[in-house]
């Protein structure tokens, strides 16, 4: 399949907006609303709340990319997912972070809680990927898998595919520039939205606030 058109997925735009305060953005939004990039109004990517598995497949899973909503109910992951909990449960846990640019040339360990209390912060857009650390991916699913138990992915599968996690956590500002991969779902944990992405199809990441994620990639 030939890539298809550019695409920005803004990981905290594409849905109905999270509950403001605490109990919405799970303590991650520390530093008030001066922390979250600016968001556009325009997105032209389409939304279905009532999708069944033969629609998926005959419009979207091999042709563009879809925003569903209503798939799974995740409160429980989310809720374990706040920043308070993470910290208790993992803040001594070593994670891999990676640079923000297409390859993430370059790996570095620390603590969870390190990262977060030192690293986590808004990001200025224009700040190169090789200079961004961030957690995505490179993930320990023997040390995290007291959490990841509690993740129901998205149910529409590929013939032939069996997915694999990929769970993060960046600051409002960052991302990944334009790239590709095979195809899947991300979803914002504490953010707005699940997106299908097909296979092959160029898309760049971009955090408008600080964002816990998960992607379930189809390979």
């Amino acid at each position: 399949m030939a890539p298809g058109p550019l695409l920005l997925l803004a990981l905290c735009a594409l849905a109905a907006p999270a509950r403001p305060g605490p109990a919405g953005d799970g303590g991650w939004r520390r530093a008030g609303p001066a922390a979250a990039a600016a968001e556009e109004e325009r997105c032209t990517v389409e939304r279905r709340a009532d999708l069944t598995y033969a629609e998926f497949v005959q419009h979207y899973a091999f042709l563009r990319p879809v925003i569903l909503q209503g798939l799974t109910d995740n409160s429980k992951f989310r809720a374990l997912c706040s920043r308070e909990r993470l910290l208790a449960s993992f803040g001594e846990s070593v994670v891999r972070l990676s640079t923000a640019n297409t390859y993430s040339y370059r790996k570095v360990d620390l603590p969870f809680q390190e990262y977060v209390e030192q690293l986590l912060h808004p990001q200025d857009p224009t700040s190169l990927g090789n200079d961004t650390l961030y957690f995505f991916g490179d993930n320990n699913f023997t040390e995290w898998a007291s959490l990841f138990r509690h993740y129901s992915p998205p149910p529409f599968g590929l013939l032939g595919t069996t997915p694999a996690y990929s769970f993060g956590i960046a600051g409002a500002g960052s991302g990944v520039p334009f790239h590709w991969h095979g195809p899947g779902y991300s979803e914002v944990i504490y953010g707005r939205k699940v997106l299908y992405f097909p296979d092959r199809w160029w898309h760049a990441t971009f955090n408008l606030d600080t964002s816990v994620f998960i992607s379930t990639f189809l390979g």
